[in-house]
């Protein structure tokens, strides 16, 4: 039997953060166990985003209060490529912390359902810190507010490889791995020490753009050169991987229709429906093990507080990604009747428009793919104005989770909607 999970939750949960720093400098942590990865001064993720705020100013405004930062002066933004410094990817090369090992700093990423990290929160931190990279990348005059404001386009891949140990700092390492005209490929990786053994817990590439603040258009940024020709193949395969997105975004399903073969697939799955005891296209039944789609939507709404606010002043898309995921995890946990299942790869986030303080943010989670004993989640984000009643898509998201139990429901579509889901989700697991 099958939970009805057509409901709404009102959350707001996001913590605010301390610790005043300026640009670049490091704090000294306490109760901070020795590692591999600490040397006596380390970088943390929490210091990094204070000196993002230092850098633009826009978090210091409160809503009804005036903003002081409007009197920093701002760097003049520039009109081309050439005239920025050109940058290595040594250049914006970075390390943080995420201080696992500290009893405090752990508290905000313990998930004691599953003795284990809250992986959202290591979603809010990939987005600070792909942020931090790039504005590394970008700055000319650190002595002067920012000139551009870069945000997060596309979190392009998130391969995750292994579990996080709960009790142990989080090492964060990335840098620029590509740069168009406007728009910069950041890769990033997580590592811990573990029996005395460093070990990959993920690979994350995302793409970011810059923005002139005071046109909304798109802003330059400084060039990329490589410096060896491993910098050189990394660079050529931030090319490919930008051919590659417009070659899907070209056969994306709300533009062109399924291919041949997927056109075959759909109308197989359908016959698989149809109640040999009827001859008629209107009786549906489920296969055996299987479970309609439309029983697998599971929905939440989220009134967007200043709290949860970036540096521009609009909802952080690191916050999107955590209550994102999170209703992903849920929706997962209900589809295998189990904890016992991992996350393996978050891929293809688009942030279309951005989310404003006072919005309302429906999100809808819906199981769209299953083989054997994997799963693939749809999340979508809707912005809805309680005033005029409009609607309109902030972001899609989607999850890939492998179950550890021997077996878990297929899921079956009814509509046609639902077989474009379907395929969408067949797309993003087997790419």
């Amino acid at each position: 039997m099958f939970i009805n999970r057509n409901f709404v939750i009102i959350s707001n949960a996001v913590n605010s953060y301390c610790h005043k720093l300026t640009w670049g400098k490091c704090i000294k942590l306490k109760g901070v166990s020795k590692s591999v990865f600490e040397k006596r001064h380390v970088t943390t993720i929490v210091a990094a985003r204070e000196s993002l705020k230092d850098l633009v100013g826009g978090t210091k405004k409160l809503i009804g209060v005036s903003d002081e930062s409007s009197k920093i002066e701002m760097a003049p933004v520039a009109e081309s490529q050439a005239e920025l410094p050109v940058r290595s990817m040594s250049d914006s090369y970075s390390e943080l912390i995420i201080p696992l090992s500290n009893v405090v700093a752990r508290q905000k990423y313990l998930n004691p359902s599953l003795k284990g990290v809250r992986f959202g929160r290591i979603l809010e931190d990939l987005d600070t810190f792909a942020v931090y990279i790039s504005y590394k990348h970008t700055v000319v005059d650190r002595s002067k507010k920012a000139a551009i404001s870069i945000v997060t386009a596309l979190v392009d891949r998130i391969e995750k490889q292994t579990d996080i140990v709960p009790d142990m700092d989080v090492k964060m390492t990335g840098n620029v791995t590509w740069v168009g005209k406007s728009s910069m490929e950041v890769t990033m990786k997580l590592q811990q020490e573990v029996n005395s053994a460093i070990q990959t817990i993920l690979i994350a590439k995302f793409l970011m753009v810059s923005r002139n603040p005071a046109t909304k258009k798109a802003a330059v940024v400084c060039p990329l050169k490589p410096e060896t020709p491993k910098e050189e193949k990394i660079f050529q395969l931030g090319e490919v991987n930008k051919l590659v997105r417009q070659g899907e975004a070209k056969r994306n399903l709300l533009k062109t229709h399924p291919s041949e073969e997927e056109r075959e697939m759909i109308h197989q799955l359908f016959l698989q429906t149809l109640d040999p005891n009827f001859q008629t296209f209107r009786h549906r039944v489920k296969p055996e093990n299987s479970v309609w789609m439309e029983d697998t939507i599971l929905k939440n709404l989220h009134i967007c507080f200043p709290e949860a606010r970036n540096l521009y002043n609009k909802i952080f898309g690191g916050y999107l990604m955590r209550i994102a995921y999170e209703l992903a995890w849920a929706n997962a946990a209900l589809h295998c009747s189990s904890r016992n299942f991992s996350l393996m790869i978050v891929d293809d986030i688009a942030f279309l428009k951005s989310v404003e303080i006072r919005s309302l943010l429906l999100m809808s989670s819906q199981v769209v793919f299953t083989q054997d004993t994997s799963l693939q989640i749809h999340v979508h984000a809707e912005v809805i104005d309680p005033d005029d009643g409009s609607r309109s898509t902030s972001n899609n998201f989607h999850f890939t989770f492998r179950c550890h139990e021997p077996t878990i429901p297929t899921v079956m579509p009814k509509t046609y909607a639902e077989y474009m889901l379907y395929l969408d989700g067949k797309r993003h697991f087997e790419s």
